[in-house]
């Protein structure tokens, strides 16, 4: 919220409530001029002759005052003195979708019952009133209202438990026309029924709000959330009794980072990539763990620093062998990216890790999401890594029904939280988030809300429909496709194939396959027309592979021949590859999709669920 034509002054008396008499700066020789006080509360506390005062200029020329008083000095604090600034204020942060994402309709006055109140909104789900009360009276960062008697204020507050009451969810929104406050509470000392009224309401639904505003002379903007407290009356000594628990924003994004912070630094994992966050290895592990469980992954990072130690290492081995190194992982390409990017770093950037987002993403298989957790956590600098455990978590947090496969609401995430996240810590930020997705706000299963640090802040967890969000589009169906795989073995050698370089599992090995099931009878035949004669043929059990858009159903056969020479025959042994089976566990690369059968070769591969597959 906005003003034009903004100078500035100094107070100089207040003839009666509505008026002003100020000196405005640049214009003393005109003496004190009249001006308009939009705000009639407390101006016995701010207008202290001398203060200085900030006024907007009236675009009306027929106006008797020419000025309107906007915001006054206190101390160190520059208070907002506009009475209709925090509805405009708040119709601003609403519509913005600060506090309801997937709002529909913000309608401002709204009659309800005997009452107007501020704010009518529509969400896909909900429909929502709030009331909105300007809070500019404080006592050493203490914020109060109301600082008149007011039951007007009170008949608001009861109106809106009955609009509770009738199925509205509803709100109190204190603004708080000022910045870095202690908390807020009602004024009881003041006006003891309000004070009743807030408390009673609170315990019949009513949601109470607190913010604190960023204020300048030329705007005021809603801030961050204040804590609220609460007190239940006094005895009969005049004491107060004890105040509730803080109020709770619920779904609001600035009231997370300090519960998230506090509950990372007691329970966050110690993995061996966050104990030294160097560039490189911030970047593999961020490679690695798309798409793959971080227990899976730590072995596969130790032995890949322990072979490939830095970009130089990786830029120069051969495919064989980083292929090898991630074997079992899946989504192979990850890994051709990696060196792609690695290679391009030796070339475009001498040899040294970007880091900026931007020019991270220049990267071979680095987005985004990548590239802000390699710029926040190995460069501390202030960029989200907006990952499907992210969206999750705040989908829920603020019950956001907006889908998070759409590649704009990731974009407007990533936005969102660029504003809140602490510049301080934002790496760790960005995988305290993360690791509350992966091991608390789960996707499978019901998330563990008794251990969530935003358990009290999670609108979904309010409601109990923490099962229906995210909201995601719905998966197509896998291709199914037969294969029979052949184990083809003489005393000392074993068959292989390699994949073409591009496709699913490109360059991969494998073992010769044979399209649909077959019956031990097709599979001689097979070999026979590929010059091998099968002294022995014995069925293996079947197996199951997923891949993201189509499912691998396979029977298995090991077969005895009478001896594996190198050969030129006809059909798809000119492709076959005559290997000691001891290649297989040092240098050959066989993906986890055989893994039921790499085992009648003496071998055991660690099985990812998923592999990469890219048409």
């Amino acid at each position: 919220m906005k003003y034009k034509c903004v100078v500035a002054g100094r107070f100089v008396e207040r003839p009666n409530r509505f008026i002003a008499r100020v000196e405005i700066d640049g214009q003393e020789e005109a003496g004190a001029q009249t001006v308009h006080v939009k705000n009639t509360g407390r101006c016995r506390e701010l207008l202290q002759r001398g203060a200085e005062v900030y006024l907007e200029k009236s675009d009306n020329p027929n106006r008797s005052t020419a000025y309107d008083l906007v915001a006054v000095r206190k101390g160190r604090r520059l208070v907002n003195m506009d009475s209709q600034a925090p509805n405009r204020a708040v119709e601003e942060w609403l519509r913005g979708g600060m506090l309801f994402p997937d709002y529909t309709l913000v309608r401002p006055e709204t009659r309800y019952g005997n009452s107007r109140f501020d704010f009518y909104i529509e969400t896909a789900r909900e429909k929502i009133f709030m009331e909105v009360k300007g809070v500019t009276l404080e006592k050493d960062g203490v914020v109060l209202f109301p600082d008149a008697p007011s039951e007007r204020a009170v008949k608001h507050v009861e109106e809106l438990i009955a609009a509770r009451h009738e199925g509205y969810r509803v709100f109190v929104m204190f603004v708080i026309q000022m910045e870095g406050v202690k908390y807020f509470m009602p004024n009881r000392e003041m006006h003891p029924e309000f004070a009743d009224a807030v408390a009673r309401a609170q315990a019949e639904g009513v949601e109470i709000l607190a913010y604190d505003c960023r204020v300048t002379p030329e705007k005021m903007e809603i801030n961050a959330p204040v804590e609220v407290r609460l007190e239940t009356g006094t005895d009969p000594g005049g004491k107060s009794l004890a105040l509730i628990k803080e109020t709770l924003r619920f779904g609001d994004l600035r009231a997370i980072p300090k519960p998230l912070l506090k509950w990372y630094d007691e329970h966050r994992r110690v993995l061996p990539w966050r104990e030294e966050p160097a560039p490189y290895r911030v970047w593999v592990s961020e490679i690695m763990l798309q798409q793959t469980r971080v227990e899976a992954v730590k072995p596969y990072f130790e032995r890949f620093m322990k072979k490939l130690p830095d970009i130089r290492a990786l830029a120069q081995t051969d495919e064989e062998t980083l292929l090898k190194l991630w074997e079992g992982l899946g989504y192979y390409n990850r890994a051709r990216n990696l060196q792609k990017a690695a290679r391009q770093i030796q070339e475009d950037f001498g040899g040294v890790m970007p880091d900026t987002c931007e020019k991270l993403m220049e990267l071979a298989g680095v987005g985004s999401y990548t590239a802000g957790a390699i710029a926040s956590i190995a460069f501390n600098r202030p960029e989200p890594a907006v990952d499907g455990n992210v969206l999750r978590v705040l989908a829920r947090l603020r019950k956001d029904g907006r889908m998070i496969s759409n590649a704009g609401v990731k974009a407007a995430v990533e936005g969102e939280l660029r504003e809140i996240m602490p510049h301080d810590r934002p790496g760790d930020f960005n995988q305290a988030l993360m690791e509350i997705g992966a091991c608390v706000c789960i996707p499978g299963g019901a998330p563990q809300c008794a251990r969530c640090p935003l358990g009290e802040l999670c609108m979904a967890h309010r409601d109990g429909t923490e099962a229906e969000y995210p909201v995601k589009q719905a998966k197509k169906p896998r291709r199914i496709e037969r294969k029979t795989v052949l184990v083809i073995r003489d005393d000392n050698s074993t068959v292989v194939h390699r994949r073409a370089g591009r496709g699913l599992l490109a360059g991969m090995y494998e073992f010769p396959t044979m399209e649909e099931y077959r019956t031990a009878e097709e599979v001689v035949a097979y070999l026979a027309e590929n010059g091998l004669k099968a002294l022995r043929i014995q069925p293996l059990e079947d197996a199951r592979h997923v891949f993201t858009h189509r499912e691998w159903h396979m029977k298995g056969y090991l077969v005895r021949v009478d001896g594996l020479e190198p050969r030129k025959a006809a059909g798809e042994a000119k492709d076959w590859i005559y290997i000691e089976p001891e290649d297989t566990r040092d240098r050959i690369p066989i993906p986890s999709a055989f893994s039921a059968y790499t085992k009648y070769l003496g071998i055991n591969l660690n099985r990812i669920d998923q592999e990469e597959e890219k048409q």
